[in-house]
C-alpha cells in the first residue's frame, strides 16, 4: 500500500478501479457481442487474428485462436472466410509438413494498416491528457490485474 494513502482511501481507490475495470470489460463484451450483427463485415475476433498476424508474422491456427480468445475450431472457421476474402493465406510449413501456417496477404496488410491508424488515433486522442509516467502506472496496474485473474482462474481449476 502506498505510504501516502490511509487504509480507507486505499480501499476506496481499489473499489473505484474495480468498478472502472468491470465497466471497461463490459464494453469489450458488448463490442464482441456486436460481431454477429454486422453481416458482410469482419468481426472483432477476425480483426484480432489479422492484427496478430501483422504483429507476429506467420502463425498456426491454434496460435491465432489463442490471440483471438476463441476455440481452434472457431479460428479455423474465421480463417476460412478470411482466406475467401483474400486477407490471409495458408501454407504448409517447410519445416513440419503437418503444420499449416497462416500469413497476411497484401490486401490483409492494407486492411490492418487502415484499422490500426484509425484505432491508434482514437487511443492517442483519448489518452492525450495522461503523461507517459501516468500511462506507465496504468499499464502496471492492468498487468497486475491480469495476474490476479490468472491466479483466480488457476484456483478455480483446483477447487
Amino acid at each position: 500500500m502506498s505510504a501516502l494513502a490511509s487504509p480507507s482511501r486505499q480501499r476506496e481507490a481499489v473499489t473505484s478501479f474495480g468498478m472502472a475495470f468491470r465497466a471497461a470489460m463490459a464494453s469489450v463484451r458488448r463490442l464482441r457481442g456486436r460481431d454477429t450483427h454486422r453481416p458482410g463485415e469482419l468481426s472483432y475476433a477476425q480483426y484480432c487474428l489479422l492484427f496478430g498476424l501483422a504483429d507476429r508474422g506467420e502463425l498456426s491456427a491454434s496460435e491465432l485462436a489463442g490471440l483471438a480468445e476463441v476455440s481452434p475450431a472457431t479460428a479455423t472457421q474465421m480463417l476460412d472466410s478470411l482466406v475467401s476474402a483474400g486477407f490471409v493465406e495458408r501454407a504448409r510449413s517447410d519445416r513440419d509438413r503437418r503444420l499449416v501456417l497462416v500469413t497476411l496477404t497484401a490486401r490483409g496488410g492494407e486492411l490492418v494498416a487502415e484499422k490500426r491508424a484509425r484505432y491508434e488515433n482514437m487511443w492517442t486522442k483519448a489518452l492525450a491528457d495522461f503523461s507517459p509516467a501516468e500511462l506507465g502506472v496504468a499499464t502496471a496496474v492492468l498487468e497486475r490485474t491480469r495476474v490476479i485473474f490468472d491466479e483466480i482462474a488457476a484456483l478455480a481449476g483446483t477447487e
